[in-house]
């Protein structure tokens, strides 16, 4: 009888939670373990995948991705990890690749520290391993956590950059001080605002002096929004917005507290965020150097409640903080407008409100016919979503397909690049420590090339953690889409719209500028993205 011959890859994975293990689980000790397991099996290691610094938690790594590439290719016929809990933590996911994927591709699983192995038959303890795993993970989260709520207690922030008018420590982490080249700017918003300016008055007022923006101040200093200045004329860097004035009059962070968790995460094992309820806000009181006094404070605020009123009719709208300008991404206002003898109500673009065509085009639209528009297609949804939920979930799944490949090919050649630079550093530290401990160099040069490594790690460390968040979530799609079809199944029949409604299934609407046709028809275009989802084509 011919003897089966099994192509192997050995599969090896290390996230940041594993350092407690120390040694134990370490990559060369894996790839120890599982090379020797192959030689005195008789398995011919054909390759290796290594995922260092990888959550278990979703299968969007790299090396993983790679290995399920030479599965389709034929390249190997047989995966070897040190336990399940390598392979991953998710025990959903990980019950799929074990008990449903490898076996159709004809795929021998081995898992060896938990005696797993499918030539030998279907493993009965293998799914509450997934369980134990998994649960080992939502552990490791809730540490975390309390442990970031320990640092928050203290004093300490998070965030890859201070906020306007304050700059990062440069010694104590999670620290802010005054910025000495933008604070005053701060302090000169509020003043203007004690005196019952606006944030549209007191936008000129900054722009008139030319005073440049935040946008500018991040693009100057860690390269953000590279896209609104680059290739643009110099007094672009002097555009200031309303909402960012807005924003800055509300933010307790100039009398001296630090706010956490505006915005969480859905769950441990998706990474997508969303605006938390102001009552689960985290407010840590004088946690750092305020740039406004108490008194100003309560002053400004006072101003800035009474300015927050109803629409002429006098409620709000049910659109608030959903519609957005396509071009300039500000939000649409409502107004009311003029045709021939009859008076409407309609969105304009806020931009375009404020500074004219220069700036942006109105993107006007009715207010019954965006009504009516989204009306139908939530209506398509839910009667869809009643008759046959299978073809919706199908539908979901295949939607944007295209663009999230492409969003996950650019992170993962970031992310590569990121810890390709990451180990990089940390062998120049480890050769400049050497050298300083050798006086091959001057203590002045040694400091200078050591903060100067810290805190491009730093940022590389964030950077990461950014892009793996990002992995994460396109990995996530099929559970974003189950979620969304449960919530849209709660409604059995939509007459009309209402603010639940609207808030509870649609993230946001985009409004394109409509143009009118030879025949005298208007055509405009209107993105709809839903919660979770995003846009379904």
């Amino acid at each position: 009888m011919k003897q089966q011959i099994y192509n192997t890859g050995i599969y090896l994975r290390l996230s940041c939670d594993d350092d407690v293990h120390g040694e134990s689980v370490s990559i060369s000790n894996q790839r120890q373990m599982l090379t020797q397991y192959c030689r005195e099996h008789g398995l011919r290691l054909v390759d290796e995948y290594v995922d260092d610094g990888y959550s278990g938690t979703n299968f969007d790594r790299p090396g993983f991705q790679r290995m399920l590439d030479d599965i389709e290719d034929g390249k190997i016929n047989c995966v070897v990890t040190k336990d399940l809990s390598r392979l991953g933590r998710n025990y959903i996911l990980t019950g799929q690749y074990t008990e449903i994927y490898f076996p159709s591709k004809g795929v021998r699983y081995i898992a060896i520290s938990d005696g797993v192995d499918s030539e030998k038959g279907e493993s009965e303890i293998a799914p509450f391993l997934n369980i134990l795993n998994e649960m080992h993970a939502r552990q490791t989260s809730k540490k975390v956590k309390a442990a970031m709520k320990v640092r928050f207690e203290n004093g300490a922030r998070s965030g890859y950059c201070a906020p306007y008018g304050y700059v990062k420590h440069e010694t104590i982490k999670g620290k802010i001080v005054p910025d000495e080249e933008t604070a005053w700017v701060v302090r000169k918003i509020f003043t203007l605002a004690t005196t019952g300016m606006g944030p549209n008055r007191i936008r000129r007022a900054l722009e008139a002096e030319k005073i440049p923006s935040p946008s500018w101040r991040q693009y100057e200093r860690y390269g953000f929004f590279s896209h609104l200045f680059e290739g643009k004329p110099e007094n672009q860097k002097y555009l200031w917005t309303n909402p960012q004035i807005g924003f800055i009059l509300r933010d307790e962070t100039y009398i001296g507290n630090s706010i956490h968790y505006r915005r969480k995460y859905v769950s441990f094992k998706n990474k997508k965020q969303y605006l938390s309820d102001e009552d689960d806000w985290y407010r840590v009181e004088n946690t750092h150097e305020p740039l406004i006094s108490l008194d100003v404070w309560e002053q400004v605020q006072v101003h800035v409640n009474q300015r927050k009123r109803p629409c002429k009719s006098g409620s709000t709208h049910i659109f608030a903080g959903l519609i957005r300008c396509a071009d300039c991404e500000s939000f649409m206002r409502i107004k009311q407008r003029k045709y021939k003898d009859s008076v409407y109500r309609a969105f304009e673009c806020s931009t375009y409100a404020q500074y004219g065509k220069e700036r942006c085009t109105n993107h006007l639209i009715n207010y019954k016919t965006l009504c009516n528009v989204v009306l139908v297609r939530l209506q398509y949804w839910v009667s869809l979503a009643q008759k046959d939920e299978k073809q919706l979930l199908d539908h979901l799944l295949k939607n944007g397909q295209k663009q999230r490949v492409s969003e996950t090919d650019i992170a993962k050649k970031e992310l590569n690049k990121s810890l390709k630079r990451q180990k990089e550093i940390d062998t120049m530290f480890a050769k400049l420590y050497e050298d300083h401990a050798m006086g091959k160099i001057a203590e002045r040069n040694y400091d200078m090339l050591l903060h100067k490594y810290q805190d491009e790690q730093m940022e590389l460390e964030e950077k990461i953690s950014a892009l793996k968040t990002k992995l994460s979530e396109n990995a996530e799609t099929e559970r974003n889409a189950e979620r969304w079809i449960s919530l849209i199944r709660k409604y059995t029949e939509v007459t009309e719209l209402t603010v639940p409604l609207l808030n509870e299934l649609i993230e946001k609407i985009v409004i394109h500028q409509g143009t009118t046709t030879e025949d005298g028809y208007r055509d405009q275009e209107i993105e709809i993205y839903y919660r979770f989802i995003g846009k379904i084509d």
